[in-house]
């Protein structure tokens, strides 16, 4: 039996935060949509509010990444989290008060979608600091482990369940699970700002760019970056029409959605649990390539056949891969990005990476209105599948080894 990787107090401390607030976003993960769902049918006004909370990837990643730089990135973190305390406290007071409207719910997802950008680019830049660069992918993986089980395996049925006794109740166990964390992660001990040369100050906006230049001149980041843009802007096209395609195609009680929800997280934890052994086995760049290709075969499924365990079980498929994607593609880059650039190297790869899902929401309600409900997924799928045959060719695992080398090396 392998024996189990002890990676430290302090990253149990951030392990047990991440894993609470991802409780409590597991939780508005099903309540949201259905909240959508009561106020509007139309599938472009609800891809508004995933636009809505996505948008910030777009045009706020680069200040996030280099404020991640620029600050003691355990104290950020604790910051934004009570900031999303606040904010869904506020929003459960105004559903309690009989306030429902779709702009109130975009106003609240594009104010979130703000603070990740900043927690996010935090989160990941701090963990090296935590773990050995052997320690990652075990650490990426347990993080991404404990974010499926909350966020999408135990969450959603809870979520559709409260939203069922009352409107506002997931809101205010998700803002709960915000305070929460906010207060573990200031209890992770040690300074984890980024080392800086003081004699030269900079601007924000060279910072930004420099972490942009850095990750456009590096081959294989750069590659990754813009397939996760694709994949990305196709996954939000497909996903954001799913809460319509379950109620109104599969005719699902709103239970049974968030239970729908929990499959795909069945195949994200054990992707996450297999990915290093995956990429062991058969490379990093085949593993991130058969990924992309699995996860493209689950989105064609809901477009072709309209059966609940189908649909179930192409979202376990699809999950499985893109947490093999998500551990592989997170640890590389956390191992050749030097550890002051990167906040803002890995912004500017999520700005090209997450950029595109508001655009892709956005095609996904469109193309839901004018061709029906399965069409989004039929697009999905055949795009995603050209995709994988790209990845295939542009990422290979010998660039990947030679990758690593340089960045030994302190080569940009």
């Amino acid at each position: 039996m392998a024996r189990r990787v002890r990676l430290g107090p302090n990253f149990t401390r951030l392990w047990t935060a991440g894993a609470v607030s991802n409780l409590g976003d597991g939780v508005i993960l099903a309540a949201l949509p259905l909240l959508a769902r009561s106020i509007s049918r139309s599938p472009t006004t609800i891809a508004l509010v995933t636009a809505a909370g996505t948008l910030p990837w777009l045009l706020f990643s680069l200040v996030g990444g280099a404020i991640a730089d620029r600050t003691d990135r355990r104290r950020t973190m604790a910051i934004v989290d009570t900031f999303r305390f606040a904010a869904m406290g506020l929003l459960g007071f105004a559903l309690v008060t009989g306030v429902e409207s779709i702009p109130l719910l975009m106003i609240v997802g594009f104010s979130l979608g703000m603070a990740e950008t900043v927690f996010d680019n935090a989160s990941q830049a701090i963990l090296p600091s935590l773990v050995t660069d052997d320690q990652l992918e075990t650490a990426n993986g347990r993080l991404e482990g404990a974010q499926i089980v909350a966020n999408q395996f135990v969450g959603p049925p809870i979520g559709a369940w409260l939203f069922g006794l009352a409107v506002a109740a997931p809101v205010f166990v998700d803002a709960a699970s915000f305070g929460f964390a906010a207060l573990l992660v200031l209890t992770v001990r040690g300074s984890f700002r980024a080392e800086r040369d003081e004699s030269t100050p900079t601007s924000m906006r060279a910072d930004i760019a420099e972490g942009l230049r850095w990750l456009l001149r590096h081959r294989v980041l750069r590659t990754l970056a813009i397939a996760l843009g694709v994949m990305n802007f196709l996954g939000l096209a497909a996903m954001t029409v799913l809460v319509l395609y379950a109620k109104d195609v599969l005719h699902l009680t709103n239970i049974q959605y968030g239970l729908l929800l929990t499959t795909e997280a069945a195949g994200a934890v054990l992707g996450s649990q297999m990915a290093s052994r995956i990429a062991r086995r058969i490379g990093n760049a085949t593993a991130m390539g058969l990924a992309v290709a699995v996860s493209a075969a689950s989105m064609l499924v809901p477009g072709l056949w309209k059966q609940p365990v189908a649909v179930a079980a192409s979202l376990a498929v699809g999950g499985f891969g893109g947490l093999v994607w998500n551990v592989l593609t997170v640890s590389l880059r956390q191992s050749l990005i030097p550890d002051e650039l990167l906040g803002r190297v890995n912004s500017a790869y999520r700005l090209i990476g997450w950029g595109t899902m508001p655009l892709g929401a956005i095609t996904g309600g469109l193309i839901a209105d004018s061709f029906g409900l399965r069409a989004p997924f039929l697009f999905a799928g055949v795009s995603a599948l050209v995709l994988a045959v790209w990845v295939s060719t542009r990422v290979t695992n010998r660039s990947i080894q030679r990758a690593r080398r340089r960045a030994q090396d302190g080569i940009k």
